[in-house]
């Protein structure tokens, strides 16, 4: 796939800033749009305003964001508060914090649903610098003439796997399966013979199950009740050709059939039953104990995105090198699916606070272009943030050398359609954490899969409802 696919994706998010309506997705439900065409961003002065305030939403990069923060204090006189929100609860903490009078200056938001959601309280950023940094400016989220959210990242995610016990499991003199590499893997039926080949012969690959832990306890369940869920979503969505783009058609679908959820139950399936850990135990395995046991050779695969690189390159006793570390798509049983790539877009867009004053206002601006256009800034995103940036200020150098992000950039390239992000869509995150619950009674045993496919309508239709 090609570039412009994410960027027309994009494109035809903007198209709805103004027009839906209810709660964002993931943990990246922030703020937005207030004082619409007053209020001009012009930011040739920096300000010295007191402290300006970034409430972040990813638990992991918080460490790198902290360090951001001292530097730019030591640079500009300007102190950043950084407070970074439990995996989980950054909607309910960000509605918490605007209510205070030390309010966050910079927030987050997932695109246009958490556009509508917090629009009064977003700031015009068409005249800032940061803006015209963009290299397709309809990667914004815009309202009217207005510019109010700026995404800052393209990000991938799939299944993640380690080349050397691949390598180690086709070098096999009895494996049963026919093919000679993980490149040959297009689609789910030869995934799931390797994958139950695998750990068939686990103690011969020295691993302990082929996939990491499938993260089920509470805040930590967003591979799956979001993520994967995107899968089904995506090819339901697309089947519906009143819509030329399928976060449009879901954000105008008020019940859903989730008419392909025997596909997500494929992928669940082999992931829980090929697993480090049983399934009776996954309500208390987190994100962070998933990448360990990849990073330390546990394991052969897991499911999750680029930004997981340092999460797996920072556990003590890592095994796994850079050379090793590839992708592969995740596979359904969808027909076609051998074209199917990477699910690639973005949810990441910045808004600046418009309830603050107009110094923090301009200070917070002048932070985040300092961010993405000076030296030390761009060496922070593409070397320690591992963000592949969407802005035009960084040169071909100085994109991301960590394995996961050129993999993303090399899935980019390839002869294949990218899953688009549909999860900007979901009605809320409170349908996300009931479909969660439902998914970790599921692999507990405690509940029927046909009643998990009832909670996710249900859920879908009474939140889309509010």
């Amino acid at each position: 796939m090609k570039v412009k696919k994410v960027l027309g994706l994009a494109l035809a998010l903007t198209l709805v800033g103004g027009l839906v309506a209810g709660c964002g997705t993931k943990e990246n439900n922030s703020a937005n749009n207030g004082n619409k065409g007053e209020e001009k961003t012009n930011t040739t002065t920096t300000s010295k305003a007191e402290e300006i305030y970034f409430l972040n939403f990813k638990p992991e990069i918080a460490p790198v964001y902290e360090k951001i923060a001292k530097d730019y204090e030591a640079e500009t006189g300007v102190k950043v508060k950084v407070v970074t929100a439990a995996a989980g609860t950054y909607e309910t903490q960000l509605k918490a914090e605007v209510a205070k009078k030390d309010a966050p200056t910079i927030f987050q938001i997932n695109g246009p649903v958490g556009y509508e959601a917090w629009k009064d309280y977003a700031l015009d950023l068409k005249d800032s610098k940061l803006y015209s940094y963009l290299s397709d400016k309809s990667l914004a989220v815009t309202s009217g003439d207005g510019v109010y959210g700026i995404p800052y990242v393209v990000e991938g995610y799939g299944i993640i796997y380690n080349e050397a016990i691949m390598k180690k499991y086709f070098a096999l003199a009895d494996k049963a399966v026919s093919i000679s590499a993980t490149s040959e893997i297009n689609n789910y039926d030869t995934l799931k013979a390797v994958v139950e080949d695998m750990t068939a012969k686990k103690d011969q690959l020295g691993i302990k199950g082929v996939f990491s832990s499938t993260s089920l306890g509470a805040g930590e369940q967003w591979r799956w009740q979001t993520h994967l869920a995107n899968l089904p979503l995506f090819y339901e969505f697309k089947d519906n050709t009143s819509f030329d783009n399928t976060v449009l058609a879901g954000l105008d679908t008020k019940e859903v059939e989730f008419k392909y959820a025997s596909n997500f139950k494929n992928i669940f399936d082999l992931y829980i039953n090929n697993s480090v850990t049983k399934g009776a135990l996954l309500g208390s395995k987190s994100v962070t104990d998933s990448m360990a046991e990849f990073a330390l050779g546990q394991s052969a695969m897991v499911q999750n995105g680029n930004w997981a690189w340092g999460q797996i390159n920072e556990v003590d006793g890592n095994v796994v090198t850079a050379d090793d570390i590839k992708y592969l798509p995740i596979y359904t049983g969808m027909p076609g699916e051998e074209k199917q790539g990477l699910a690639i877009g973005t949810e990441n867009y910045f808004v600046v606070n418009s309830k603050v004053s107009a110094e923090k206002q301009q200070a917070s601006i002048a932070f985040l272009e300092w961010l993405y256009s000076s030296e030390k800034g761009k060496n922070y995103v593409t070397n320690e943030l591992g963000f592949i940036s969407p802005f035009n200020t960084f040169t071909e150098a100085e994109r991301p050398a960590d394995p996961l992000a050129k993999e993303v950039m090399a899935w980019m390239s390839k002869d294949v359609t990218s899953v688009a992000w549909t999860f900007a869509a979901f009605p809320s995150e409170d349908f996300k954490n009931t479909f969660g619950d439902a998914l970790l009674e599921y692999a507990q045993g405690n509940k029927p899969w046909e009643e998990v496919v009832t909670i996710f309508k249900d859920s879908w239709k009474s939140e889309k409802a509010k």
